[in-house]
């Protein structure tokens, strides 16, 4: 209660409202983020009796899937009946498809969802988007027909994405200046509770129909709730909706001060973004600002970024999407896989540069992948392997955290928005293609999806050593301002500590551009 009482003297209640369901966004949306972990484990402990197929339950296997398996034989379903042509059993190698499906609506998501936000607004498009997934987790559970399960799976995709990137905007936007880093870590702390929670939701679902309900209908009962988010400030005065940005101020004496604090800063950018427009052009063509991605500088800085970017996705989504392969139940890899990320949360107290941090979780990342890679070889405890990797893709996730706001530290504002969309793309393209490489026989991670996961991050870390410490220091406006940024030099360890400070004090007092705001979607979620 003390804790709710700080937090109330802090947030106006209308950004309340938006961080308490915003958060309870991103609780629920990993529950058919990761539903083709769970159908697999359903269909495997449901269709195949006595051939070692099944996975073990959570905590123990004899308590649940098995009886689940044992019962549908009896007294079973048609949605587990192996005998019935109507079942999911008749089409479980369908299944595989699920995730590849998935990845193909995110990557759809990203491509239209920030046009149509910024078009119609992010409210409406959250919104529409939280009614449409809720109702692609309930569909299966009523029609389960495997054509309509993979359409399913790629619609759910695009609406995950889309909600993703409204839900980051709505939270960076109703942020103050100096505290915008903790929104892209408080959101993905949210994530990781929803994957926690989702483990014994699905464990306790023995079969298709009762996984499906148990995922889908929380959602579908907090819908009520997301109507009371408001839409940005910014996009409102933008829009030049004055009407609602007025009633937003006369709910409370604290919601008129934080608007008017919010809304500063907006009119800021909206002067500076008027008075570019009203300057003369350039004498070149409208094609002068490609030309700035020819240049050796940003052409570098890209190719490492879209590589670290690319590399994230593989290593992170690698160990998602199988950490039932560890010999470990699936349901408790699934918990302890979304309790391994809660730390992240304490990524923004960490006041050692980009580069810095960004090259020790790269190689962390790495090097726990290969050991975990190693111990497995050798049967080692499964545990003790699951854990290796579960803390890979912790600090594989910090980096990416890192490097969303060193992408836009790196590039010039001519070229910012290309190159991190660029950055973006080959995200979803890396996701795209783990969901492309397939388990061994026995449904492990192969010898070489495993030699990447370790040796990309490796490499990666090599490669931050050609790009500039970006904290502290001015958004860079030119390729020429680029090349004035410190030169690349091995890092000092006896003065990161200092360098964390001057950047700490001043990120107090610097505000987040335009361009930051733009690009806080372009995370994991």
């Amino acid at each position: 209660m003390r804790v709710v009482s700080h937090l109330r003297g802090l947030l106006s209640p209308l950004q309340l409202s938006v961080f308490c369901r915003l958060s309870l966004v991103f609780i629920l949306s990993p529950f058919l983020f990761f539903l083709d972990i769970f159908t697999t484990a359903i269909t495997a402990a449901t269709c195949h009796y006595g051939n070692g197929t099944g996975v073990d339950s959570w905590p123990n296997a004899e308590t649940n899937q098995s009886q689940a398996g044992e019962a549908s034989a009896g007294d079973a379903d048609w949605w587990t009946d192996s005998g019935n042509r109507n079942s999911v059993c008749g089409w479980a190698d369908w299944l595989s498809f699920g995730q590849t499906l998935f990845m193909i609506g995110l990557l759809l998501g990203s491509l239209v969802g920030g046009a149509i936000s910024d078009r119609y607004g992010k409210r409406p498009v959250l919104l529409v988007c939280v009614c449409v997934h809720a109702i692609c987790g309930l569909v299966p559970a009523v029609l389960p027909q495997p054509i309509l399960f993979l359409v399913i799976r790629c619609l759910t995709g695009v609406c995950c994405c889309c909600i993703h990137i409204c839900s980051f905007s709505l939270a960076v936007e109703w942020t103050p200046p100096a505290a915008r880093l903790w929104p892209p870590a408080f959101l993905p702390f949210c994530f990781s509770l929803g994957t926690m929670a989702g483990a014994p939701l699905a464990w306790l679902s023995p079969t298709w129909r009762q996984l499906h309900l148990s995922l889908a209908l929380p959602q579908l009962v907090c819908l009520p709730l997301y109507l009371a988010i408001p839409e940005s400030p910014r996009w409102l005065l933008l829009k030049r909706r004055m009407e609602v940005l007025e009633r937003y101020r006369a709910n409370s004496p604290e919601d008129q001060q934080c608007l008017d604090l919010l809304l500063d800063s907006a009119l800021s950018d909206l002067q500076k973004a008027s008075e570019a427009q009203k300057e003369p052009p350039p004498s070149g063509p409208a094609s002068s600002d490609i030309s700035h991605l020819r240049h050796p500088t940003i052409l570098l800085r890209l190719f490492i970024m879209s590589y670290l970017s690319a590399v994230t996705a593989l290593t992170y989504f690698g160990i998602c999407m199988n950490v039932g392969s560890f010999g470990v139940s699936v349901y408790s890899a699934q918990f302890f896989s979304g309790l391994s990320e809660a730390p992240c949360l304490l990524v923004p107290l960490i006041h050692l540069g980009r580069r810095p941090i960004s090259m020790l979780a790269l190689f962390l990342s790495g090097s726990a992948c290969f050991l975990s890679l190693l111990l497995s070889r050798y049967n080692c405890e499964p545990v003790l392997v699951m854990s290796l990797a579960l803390l890979g893709k912790l600090c594989i996730l910090a980096a990416n955290f890192i490097s969303v706001l060193y992408s836009i530290e790196l590039f010039p504002t001519v070229v910012r928005q290309r190159c991190v969309s660029l950055v973006n793309l080959c995200f979803r393209i890396g996701c795209l293609v783990n969901s492309l490489v397939p388990p061994t026989a026995n449904g492990a991670i192969s010898l070489a999806a495993m030699v990447a996961y370790s040796s990309g991050p490796i490499v990666g870390c090599g490669l931050c050593l050609l790009l500039p410490e970006t904290s502290g220091i001015s958004l860079p406006d030119s390729v020429e301002d680029c090349d004035k940024q410190p030169k690349p030099h091995l890092p000092n360890f006896g003065a990161l500590w200092r360098r964390g400070k001057l950047a700490s004090s001043q990120s107090s007092r610097t505000e987040t551009l335009p361009a930051e705001r733009d690009a806080a979607h372009t995370g994991l979620i």
